[in-house]
């Protein structure tokens, strides 16, 4: 990784939400790449900048550039090949929260859309019956207001851009989804309301089940 010469975000230590020899916990701000792109515009990255405290970090899993909240990373290799097994045969368990556009008719309930890249309009995803990959999330309304509600998603799956697909098929959008959402619900908020609130997994030493929380700091409904 190179260090880019247009950092737009100033580390701050708040970012780390735990660490030990083997793991380190990051609350990833909305707008911060999870790991570098292509192009020298899109260094920055959470992974960049935690390079500067531990130089042997390694990415387990990612957040869309714009969703908030909770991040494992590995200081070593065999921590990141326990890691990303747990995920990979979906051993960890997440739950977000977003704001959603709308009023819910329904307090709760699941979603089982299957998924795949919409090639054409990159880097969308679309719902395909035919060729797309099984996708699941559940879902729980928190709290609702005139036009908008707080709700709590758990994805089973972890297909990209999941929960923000599988909420505009209900046709409730993330409000501030730059992808996904309506001109409306996009103007309803200045960023993605969306936010890894919490993160369990084994310890890839210990093997004790971890878990971590830390709320989101949206706006009040």
């Amino acid at each position: 990784m190179h260090s880019s010469p247009t950092n737009q975000f100033q580390f701050n230590n708040s970012w780390i939400h735990y660490a030990d020899k083997d793991i380190v916990i990051a609350n990833k701000p909305s707008g911060l790449l999870s790991v570098p792109g292509r192009g020298p515009e899109k260094q920055e990255s959470l992974a960049l900048h935690l390079q500067t405290l531990y130089p042997d970090i390694k990415i387990v899993h990612r957040l869309d550039m714009d969703t908030s909240g909770l991040m494992v990373l590995a200081l070593n290799p065999d921590a990141h090949r326990h890691l990303s097994r747990q995920f990979q045969d979906r051993k960890t368990a997440k739950t977000y929260h977003a704001i959603c556009a709308g009023i819910a008719v329904k307090s709760e309930g699941s979603i089982k859309l299957p998924m795949r890249c919409d090639w054409e309009k990159r880097p969308l995803q679309m719902i395909d019956f035919k060729y797309g990959k099984a996708a699941e999330t559940h879902w729980k309304i928190l709290q609702q207001s005139l036009d908008r509600f707080l709700i709590e998603l758990t994805p089973i799956t972890g297909r990209s851009h999941q929960l923000r697909l599988h909420m505009k098929s209900l046709g409730h959008p993330i409000l501030g989804d730059n992808l996904y959402a309506d001109c409306i619900a996009l103007n309803m908020a200045e960023r993605l309301l969306l936010h890894a609130t919490s993160l369990s997994f084994k310890h890839p030493t210990t093997e004790k089940i971890l878990q971590f929380t830390a709320p989101p700091n949206f706006p009040t409904l």
